[in-house]
């Protein structure tokens, strides 16, 4: 009889062990999706910064006038402006997003270093080159950004 019941619940034990083992949670966990708030957080700054990616043209002609001090003036004005609003929205994109948002955060303060100085050399093939590197990371930036009909 003592035989039966150590057999009986080394039995049970593994049946128990089976049946946990096996039974998980079986809801599934949705992807992280925006909120509200965060989609008209992001969505407050998108036309500031889309309006200083309009004004490319605007730099590159400039530029090629060799008109130092307005370069100036526009990347310490609207460029830089842009720059502070792409931080302001990064907290607010998916995680998954916001390591490559604040990297291309970064390569734009990078080229608009190299910008600033290509402008006080007065040099207009590096500051085109770089003014053409700053518009394409704020278009890199603006890709990651939730589109309005999500949410």
């Amino acid at each position: 009889m003592a035989r039966q019941r150590s057999i009986f619940s080394f039995v049970l034990v593994l049946l128990a062990t089976f049946l946990m083992s096996c039974g998980g949670p079986g809801v599934a966990v949705a992807p992280p999706t925006y909120t509200a708030t965060q989609l008209e957080r992001i969505q407050a700054y998108v036309p500031e910064i889309q309006a200083v990616r309009d004004r490319s043209d605007e730099l590159k002609t400039l530029i090629q006038k060799g008109d130092w001090i307005n370069v100036r003036n526009f990347i310490h004005g609207p460029i830089t402006e842009a720059r502070l609003n792409l931080t302001y929205v990064t907290p607010n994109l998916l995680p998954k997003d916001q390591a490559a948002a604040r990297q291309i955060t970064r390569d734009l303060f990078n080229d608009l270093v190299k910008l600033d100085k290509a402008t006080s050399a007065s040099n207009p093939l590096v500051a085109l080159n770089q003014s053409q590197a700053a518009f394409t990371d704020i278009d890199k930036f603006l890709n990651l950004l939730p589109k309005k009909e999500e949410g």
